[in-house]
């Protein structure tokens, strides 16, 4: 069998977060409040960006696209989450277990680019406003989101094919909540050398250019907010970038762990809760520290909510 693509296993049983059966509804009720939260928060800044031309600029264009990625990221894995927790059904077919790790590679790949992106935006904004209309134009703004969504779309098209490629001959238990590289690769009864090569050659590569990008852009905005001569301003701006390099970093620190090392070294129980972090929570979080605490989207949400009310007076 080594070697060979023979697929054996038709279905995987996915293994969720908890057997104990006192803990399931809560549990659910609990993780369908933080996914309507999720999906509140990042609609309402799709909608507060879309309705308001004074929001239509590069700095809210890809926080748009972050929402958008937000409300993607949960809606892979939580649906099916729930499901386990209320009706016990932990089975998952082969093509929706393809399926699924695809689309959540694909939007976390995105995310960890757009993140870059988004710090370059904010360097050009503080270190260079005089010229940040020129060099962040419209063109710019498209080809750079674009780029992100189609690099996520290749990068996760490349793990999938390298993941579904190894022969399953079971067992088919897959110890995680939903579809995920290294659980799924460490159920193959074939090599998963190639697999593995693969994952810490291209995550690592994309992995650490965006978080070099971050990382170098957030040096020369402190070095610029430090050169402020308003006390005011530097502690409005260092309160910002603090909480911006929060989700920053805990969104690349956790999947630099789960992803950028050997399939073989995967760690069960952790490896549920650092994705669920990334995965479920940060999403969540997003909207407030991006957004929510912004006074311009604050004013276009009450806009937004003073026509909905006198359009229905």
């Amino acid at each position: 069998m080594e070697g060979a693509n023979v697929t054996v296993v038709t279905k995987f049983i996915l293994v969720g977060l908890s057997d104990l059966p006192e803990v399931r509804f809560p549990l659910f009720l609990l993780f369908s409040l933080i996914y309507l939260a999720t999906l509140a928060g990042n609609i309402i800044i799709l909608i507060a960006i879309g309705t308001d031309v004074r929001l239509h600029s590069p700095m809210y264009f890809f926080l748009s696209n972050l929402s958008l990625l937000d409300i993607l990221c949960p809606t892979v894995t939580v649906p099916k989450m729930l499901d386990m927790f209320l009706w016990e059904n932990k089975e998952i077919s082969f093509a929706g277990c393809v399926m699924q790790l695809y689309f959540f590679i694909d939007v976390v790949g995105t995310e960890i680019l757009l993140l870059a992106v988004m710090a370059y935006d904010r360097y050009v904004a503080i270190c260079h406003p005089l010229k940040y209309m020129v060099i962040m134009n419209k063109r710019l703004c498209a080809q750079l989101a674009a780029g992100t969504w189609i690099t996520g779309f290749l990068n996760s098209l490349l793990h999938t094919s390298f993941t579904f490629t190894l022969s399953f001959c079971g067992p088919n238990k897959v110890n995680q909540y939903f579809c995920d590289i290294s659980p799924v690769a460490a159920l193959s009864c074939s090599s998963t050398y190639a697999s593995e090569m693969e994952l810490l050659i291209v995550a690592g590569v994309l992995g650490s250019s965006a978080f070099v990008i971050t990382l170098v852009s957030y040096i020369y905005i402190v070095f610029a907010i430090l050169r402020m001569g308003s006390a005011k301003g530097r502690h409005k701006a260092f309160s910002t970038c603090a909480s911006h390099l929060t989700v920053v970093g805990l969104f690349y620190g956790t999947t630099i762990f789960t992803y950028v090392r050997p399939s073989s070294s995967y760690l069960p129980n952790e490896d549920r809760i650092v994705s669920m972090l990334y995965g479920i929570i940060t999403p969540m979080l997003n909207p407030m520290i991006y957004s929510l605490r912004n006074k311009e989207v604050k004013r276009a949400l009450r806009r937004v909510i003073s026509q909905k009310i006198h359009s229905q007076e």
